[in-house]
C-alpha cells in the first residue's frame, strides 16, 4: 500500500497523499495515435488516492479485464493550496517533479467512451497510478527541459519532450484550480507522449527523466 510521498533523497513529504488529477491528450502525437481530436481545453479526470502504488515495486494489473496500457507521465507533487489561481502563481505551488504511469484498461475505456460514460472504471482501479519519488522543485530550473522516456523489455516505447505539452504546466494548474481546489499532497499527471501500448505479465519497464530520475520496475506474474 502506498502510504507517503517521498523525495529522491529519502525525505518524506509532510502532507498525506490526496487525489490524482489527470490530463488527457496533452501531447498531439498521443491524441493522433488513438485517433482522438486535439482538445481545445484540458481534458481532466481524477484517480483516488487508493490508485497510488510505488513505481519501484512490481506492478499489479487486473486480470481478465482486457489490455492494460502503459502511459508514462510527468507527475507534479502539489505543495500548497491552489484555488482560482492565475497561471503566473501556479509553479510556486509545485513541491516536486516525478514519474507516474497512468495505467489504462484500454478496451474498457473504449467501451465507456462509446457510451459517453466517464473513464474512471478504466483509469482509477487500485494500483492504477504507480508513482516514483520526487525531485524537489527547487532543483528543476525549467520543467520544459525535462524529457520522458520509457523502455519496455529493453526497447524504447515512449519518448517525449515536456516542452511539447499542448497545455503547459502553469496553464494546466490554473485551469484545474478554476474547477476544484488543489491541496498539498495532491498529484497532477500532465499527459503522456506517443507510444502507449499493452503490458504483459513479466514485462520489465525502465522509466526515466534522463539525467534526473530513473526507475526500473516489472509487471507482476
Amino acid at each position: 500500500m502506498y502510504r507517503q510521498h517521498r523525495f529522491v533523497d529519502g525525505r518524506s513529504f509532510a502532507a498525506a497523499p490526496g487525489k490524482i488529477v489527470c490530463v488527457g491528450r496533452n501531447y498531439a502525437a498521443h491524441a493522433k495515435e488513438l485517433n482522438n481530436p486535439i482538445p481545445e481545453q484540458p481534458i481532466l479526470f481524477i484517480k483516488p488516492a487508493s490508485a497510488l502504488a510505488d513505481l519501484a515495486q512490481p506492478l499489479q494489473i487486473p486480470a481478465d479485464r482486457g489490455e492494460c496500457h502503459h502511459e508514462l507521465e510527468l507527475a507534479l507533487l502539489i505543495g500548497a493550496e491552489l484555488s482560482q489561481a492565475k497561471p503566473a502563481d501556479c509553479l510556486n505551488a509545485v513541491a516536486g517533479y516525478g514519474l507516474a504511469l497512468d495505467l489504462t484498461l484500454r478496451e474498457l475505456q473504449a467501451e465507456l467512451k462509446a457510451k459517453g460514460h466517464p473513464w474512471e472504471r478504466a483509469k482509477a482501479f487500485d494500483g492504477a497510478c504507480p508513482l516514483s519519488a520526487f525531485i524537489p522543485a527547487t532543483e528543476v530550473d525549467d520543467w520544459r527541459q525535462l524529457h520522458l522516456q520509457l523502455q519496455r523489455n529493453g526497447q524504447l516505447q515512449q519518448s517525449g519532450q515536456c516542452a511539447d505539452m499542448l497545455f503547459p504546466i502553469e496553464q494546466l494548474l490554473s485551469e484545474i484550480s478554476q474547477s476544484f481546489r488543489l491541496q498539498a499532497g495532491d498529484v497532477v499527471l500532465t499527459g503522456t507522449p506517443a507510444g502507449v501500448g499493452p503490458l504483459q505479465r513479466g514485462d520489465t519497464l525502465h522509466c526515466e527523466l534522463p539525467g534526473r530520475l530513473e526507475v526500473t520496475t516489472r509487471v507482476a506474474d
